[in-house]
């Protein structure tokens, strides 16, 4: 058995800790599990989306590296990204098998991706699993 359980949170450097808790909530239509002076959390399917102001000082910012969310409809929350002020960083993609991508740029900087992919299925016993 794997010493890793999987990818459980991924931070997002914002600016302005504020406005970003109220653009992912109407975004992800949740409110914050989790809110700190320093940290919002919310919860995403099982898995954290975090909000920290200090991750901006990040020296890489994690070049090269882009968190995909799962949706059940990628044409319709890329209009809705569009709708929310998000800039499109990358196109809706077909990248074999049904399985579809696109990627945006919150308006914080982050790269916000996207996929839907019909052949993902949670790991029993991981949070929102049918298990």
């Amino acid at each position: 058995m794997s010493q890793f359980s999987g990818v459980q949170s991924v931070i997002y450097g914002v600016s302005n800790l504020e406005e970003a808790k109220a653009w992912y909530t109407t975004l992800l239509e949740i409110e914050p599990y989790f809110e700190a002076e320093s940290y919002i959390g919310f919860s995403v399917g099982g898995f954290e989306l975090g909000l920290d102001p200090d991750a901006r000082n990040v020296i890489s910012r994690a070049d090269g590296v882009v968190a995909y969310w799962g949706v059940q409809d990628i044409a319709a929350q890329v209009e809705r990204l569009n709708s929310l002020g998000a800039r499109q960083h990358g196109e809706i993609v077909d990248v074999g098998e049904g399985i579809l991508m696109a990627s945006f740029l919150d308006p914080f900087g982050n790269v916000f991706g996207l996929i839907q992919n019909p052949h993902f299925k949670l790991t029993p016993g991981t949070p929102d699993s049918s298990d």
